[in-house]
C-alpha cells in the first residue's frame, strides 16, 4: 500500500509542478493595458511559454480584441476579431506555440500603439523572445514556494516508508 501512495503522490506532484511553473504575465507590466504603455519594450523582456497566462488589466475606457492575422494586427483592422473581452481583468491562456495578436477595441487606440504581438514557445523550449527575459517576481516567488512545498511532501512521504 505504501508504494501505491508514493505513486499517487508522484502523480499529484507532477501535476502541481506543471501548473506552478506556468507564469502569469500582466500585459504592459505595472502600467497595464493602457495607451501610454510601450508594448514593444514590454514584450522584449518576456518569454511566453505554453501554459502561461496573459492578464489584461485596464479601465472601462479600453477593451481587448484578439485579431486573427498579422495583417489585421499591422493595419489595426479590429472588425473581424476572433475574440473580444471587456471585463477589465481578462485572462488568456497560452495553449499552444505560435503567435497571437491583441489590440484595444476602442476607436483609435490600436493606431496609437495599443496593441501587442505575443509569440508563445513550447514549455520545454529554451528559446526566448529576448536574451534578457526574466519571470515576473510574483510568479517566480509562487513557483519557488510551490517547488519547496512539493519537495517537502515528497520527503515526508519517503520518510513514512521507513
Amino acid at each position: 500500500m505504501g508504494r501505491m501512495n508514493t505513486v499517487f503522490l508522484a502523480l499529484v506532484v507532477a501535476l502541481i509542478t506543471k501548473d506552478a511553473m506556468a507564469e502569469q504575465h500582466v500585459v504592459g507590466g505595472s502600467q497595464g493595458w493602457d495607451e501610454t504603455t510601450d508594448f514593444n519594450s514590454w514584450v522584449s523582456g518576456q518569454t511566453f511559454k505554453v501554459g502561461d497566462q496573459l492578464v489584461f488589466k485596464y479601465s472601462s475606457l479600453h477593451s481587448v480584441v484578439e485579431l486573427g492575422s498579422e495583417s489585421e494586427y499591422k493595419n489595426c483592422d479590429i472588425g473581424n476579431a476572433v475574440n473580444s473581452m471587456s471585463s477589465g481583468n481578462d485572462v488568456v491562456k497560452l495553449n499552444k506555440p505560435g503567435t497571437r495578436y491583441f489590440a484595444c477595441g476602442t476607436l483609435g487606440h490600436c493606431g496609437q500603439g495599443m496593441k501587442v504581438k505575443i509569440t508563445t514557445v513550447s514549455g520545454n523550449s529554451s528559446t526566448s523572445s529576448s536574451s534578457s527575459s526574466s519571470p515576473t517576481s510574483s510568479s517566480a516567488s509562487q513557483g519557488l514556494v510551490s517547488l519547496v512545498l512539493i519537495v517537502a511532501l515528497l520527503i515526508a512521504s519517503l520518510l513514512n516508508q521507513f
